[in-house]
């Protein structure tokens, strides 16, 4: 399994992002509880703007495994993205406000320029 999501990785790193996904999608069938494949497809979802499934698959992830510092972070980020939206997500988890890592966000304007979004962070822009 190691091996493949190597792969995917590295096809991903690279922007060929329906290559990465099947595989993380085979990944993810052949073993459910893999977070990592969980998190690799979220972020394919991300390089694809679909960001409510990228929520929901960082959701899935930080339920199968809390510890995954990715899924954490990028669920995080989403819902309070979607959340200064006006588009508050339903909670697919069980994980408590403090067990998020903090989002750190420029507020508009800082130093004269705009914030980045932290989509566009988070997608590498």
């Amino acid at each position: 399994m190691i091996e493949l999501l190597l792969q995917a990785d590295r096809l991903f790193t690279v922007d060929l992002v329906d290559q990465a996904e099947a595989i993380y999608r085979r990944v993810a069938e052949q073993d459910p509880r893999n977070a990592i494949a969980v998190v690799g497809l979220a972020r394919c979802a991300l390089a694809r703007e679909d960001d409510r499934e990228a929520y929901q698959l960082a959701a899935k992830a930080l339920a199968i495994d809390p510890r995954n510092d990715m899924a954490r972070r990028m669920e995080a980020r989403l819902s309070e993205i979607f959340a200064s939206r006006g588009e508050p997500l339903r909670q697919t988890t069980a994980v408590a406000p403090a067990d998020r890592v903090p989002a750190t966000v420029a507020p508009s304007g800082a130093a004269g320029r705009p914030a980045r979004s932290v989509l566009d962070r988070l997608r590498g822009r």
